[in-house]
């Protein structure tokens, strides 16, 4: 299988969980500006929305939607233990939790990257998230993970957008629960892995 990525961007969380389940997954990086790949395809061609990540199957399938795509991925080796059952309690906490971080930090930070947004507009969607952040700190003092005691897919999402709270000048100094997520994720090893792929490290 290909997972279409860009260095940074939310692919950064399916590319984290393909390390972490030992997946052979092959990167295919895609250039945010041009939406061009390296031999100079047309992403578009590839993925009609435009956006990562995407992960093409080796049967021809795309799977789209980082959230979608990280259960897709861990329910191949569900011995892992990445992600609850299906049709467990467990497993809809998980999507309440990837659907929260979809929703409510996700798409609060990803317009800040667009220059057409004005002051006044930034300062309503960095205010909502740092409400929504109060939420994240809570659940993770009861930690070390968002699921508690385990460590699941919904982690390495968290993880890769709250690394763009400081290109926004989002201190997240006020939150030391947070700060010790982020801690204790740079240490796993497929995260040093994927950001250092990635040339982030």
């Amino acid at each position: 299988m290909r997972l279409f990525f860009s260095p940074g961007a939310c692919s950064l969380s399916p590319h984290i969980v393909t390390r972490e389940l030992g997946l052979d997954a092959k990167l295919e990086r895609m250039d945010g500006k041009t939406h061009t790949l390296s031999d100079g395809a047309d992403y578009y061609g590839v993925n009609p929305k435009g956006s990562v990540p995407a992960l093409a199957l080796d049967n021809g399938e795309l799977l789209t939607e980082g959230a979608v795509i990280v259960q897709y991925l861990a329910d191949q080796k569900p011995e892992a233990g990445l992600i609850p059952a299906a049709g467990t309690f467990d497993r809809y906490r998980l999507q309440e939790w990837l659907n929260f971080i979809a929703t409510d930090l996700h798409k609060q930070l990803s317009p800040l990257y667009n220059p057409r947004v004005n002051d006044d507009g930034k300062a309503a969607l960095k205010e909502r998230f740092v409400q929504r952040l109060g939420v994240v700190a809570k659940r993770l003092e009861a930690g070390p993970w968002l699921m508690g005691a385990t460590y699941t897919v919904a982690d390495p999402y968290l993880f890769t957008i709250l690394r763009w709270t400081a290109r926004f000048e989002l201190d997240l100094e006020q939150w030391p629960s947070i700060v010790s997520f982020m801690s204790r994720m740079n240490e796993r090893p497929a995260v040093k892995a994927a950001l250092a792929a990635e040339g982030l490290s």
